[in-house]
């Protein structure tokens, strides 16, 4: 199927196999490549990018922290994305927009500040043999040895490729002593997140997360404290020592992707039951928004025309 995809490069439409750069570039021998990745879906108004207009933000926040400059305004990305749906006529799936440079650079500072930028739509299982089980089983997840960047280091506020170094090694460090997921703590020892998804837990009835400044600002984050707030579920975002993960009734992750991940086990703790009563009313409602269902939430979603 990877071969049919047409990809959307600053204004124009090229085949898949035609999407490369030298390997000698800045942004793939330093890193220096920011991105979003967006779910769309089918609703019965055609496909619908979830919180696209968010997602466009935080990547021209990206662009602004590490002084880059994106070719074209929100508009002119928003309908980036928009083409590349339509021309691979996909009805649900999941969008990557990667802005790069493709310069040969030996120097560590960009050639530019003005990136080029690449806008793929896939259907992550009949593309990549990817597929998701809704809430499923859980996972399993370990404290990782790896702490979360430091914010005085690098701005960890910015989705950058380079940044997520971090929590590849964290992942890799957990799945040697047989979990699948990493929690990372920050440079204080509190919990901050997984690899690359925010962490919440429940205790008492309310849904608690990290708050910002050591975490990337999630859109899944901030759209299930969003539905909390407006479906009067309590829930707070604070600094929480590790102990609070062997305390809390249910863990979770949230990831663009899935949306709600449960945790059944955590390093030697199980949980149950999983997934638990509060991770299945938020999947559930967000189940009902994705679809289009639900009309309290029709800002959410952008229609691809």
């Amino acid at each position: 199927m990877l071969d049919e995809r047409l990809v959307w490069i600053n204004g124009k439409l090229v085949k898949w196999n035609e999407a490369s750069v030298h390997m000698m570039s800045h942004s793939f021998a330093r890193g220096s490549t920011i991105f979003e990745v967006i779910s769309f879906y089918r609703t019965p108004s055609g496909p619908a990018v979830f919180r696209l207009n968010d997602h466009i933000a935080r990547l021209r926040r990206s662009a602004e922290l590490l002084h880059m400059e994106l070719p074209g305004g929100h508009a002119e990305l928003c309908a980036a994305v928009a083409e590349a749906v339509r021309a691979n006529r996909l009805e649900q799936g999941v969008v990557k927009m990667v802005g790069y440079y493709p310069q040969l650079a030996l120097d560590i500072q960009p050639p530019q500040r003005r990136l080029d930028l690449a806008v793929f739509a896939l259907d992550p299982a009949a593309d990549l043999g990817l597929s998701g089980e809704g809430l499923g089983a859980g996972t399993t997840a370990g404290i990782a040895a790896w702490r979360k960047l430091d914010p005085r280091t690098v701005p960890v506020a910015a989705k950058a490729a380079a940044n997520y170094l971090n929590g590849m090694v964290a992942k890799l460090d957990v799945q040697q002593r047989g979990f699948e997921e990493a929690v990372m703590l920050d440079g204080e020892g509190f919990i901050a997140e997984g690899g690359t998804e925010s962490v919440f837990m429940v205790r008492g009835g309310r849904v608690m997360t990290p708050g910002l400044g050591t975490v990337l600002d999630s859109i899944t984050r901030r759209s299930i404290l969003e539905i909390c707030r407006r479906f009067g579920i309590p829930c707070e975002e604070g600094r929480y020592t590790p102990a609070l993960l062997f305390e809390a009734e249910e863990i979770f992750f949230g990831n663009t992707p899935f949306k709600v991940i449960p945790v059944r086990r955590i390093e030697h703790r199980e949980l149950a039951p999983v997934p638990g009563p509060m991770q299945v009313r938020l999947a559930g409602i967000l189940a009902g928004i994705t679809s289009g269902e639900n009309g309290d939430f029709a800002e959410w979603m952008w229609v691809v025309r």
